[in-house]
């Protein structure tokens, strides 16, 4: 199975956050990179469109235009506009599961000015490729007994959406499960986001490639090549 965003069930715009249905609800993202790895993983597609789906670049939107998909989006929806929308109508307790326990102290630092009202309870698991059962049925335990009204997961793509998928049915939560990865850092403040001319032009790829060229050449520039041919390919 590789993903086809021809028949994918987007989020149209930011004003569509508001629309989004009460209760237990898994909620990811999609962007050039997500939707390259999505090709070769069939896990991580199955795991994106389990949910409601959020175009996180301007990439899928003009894609999803020029391929005549079923869903076209009007704007992109970054995980941040998700983050920010969510957090401002959370009602009571917040959880953010993931990253190191630096970023997650910083989280909770810059709640209690942010959100003095809301309860942040955190947990950072165990720095692995894969976790092991026990592992597992730590983090699933660690979110049941904490019951929170909103569920943040930063992990990195695909393994953070991989992980909600595969242990949807043992959380036993009545709430919005977010995979947002890198927001984790953005508002911990230990990783800075592009500024608003880099953003209100889809340019933030590029404002992350020249400020890390050695990390992000390959996701950017070797990616950006795939997905141009992946739309190809699906438009053929």
């Amino acid at each position: 199975m590789s993903l086809k965003l021809k028949s994918l069930h987007l989020l149209l715009g930011r004003d569509d956050l508001a629309r989004l249905p009460e209760g237990k609800l898994m909620i990811n993202t999609i962007n050039a990179h997500s939707y390259n790895v999505a090709q070769r993983d069939e896990a991580f597609a199955r795991a994106l469109q389990s949910g409601v789906l959020i175009p996180d670049g301007a990439s899928i939107v003009k894609a999803c235009r020029w391929l005549g998909a079923d869903c076209q989006p009007r704007e992109r929806v970054a995980g941040w506009d998700l983050f920010e929308w969510e957090m401002q109508n959370a009602k009571r307790k917040v959880m953010f599961m993931g990253s190191s326990e630096r970023v997650l102290s910083l989280i909770r630092q810059r709640m209690a000015t942010d959100y003095p009202a809301l309860q942040c309870i955190t947990y950072s698991p165990p720095y692995k490729t894969e976790f092991s059962e026990e592992d597992n049925l730590a983090i699933v335990q660690a979110i049941n007994e904490a019951q929170p009204d909103l569920l943040w997961i930063g992990m990195t793509a695909p393994k953070q959406e991989k992980w909600v998928w595969q242990h949807w049915d043992e959380l036993h939560i009545q709430c919005h499960v977010g995979a947002i990865g890198a927001v984790f850092d953005f508002y911990a403040g230990t990783m800075q986001r592009a500024p608003l001319w880099w953003q209100r032009h889809s340019l933030e790829w590029l404002y992350r490639l020249l400020r890390e060229p050695r990390r992000m050449w390959r996701r950017y520039l070797v990616g950006n090549a795939k997905f141009i041919y992946y739309i190809f390919k699906e438009k053929l």
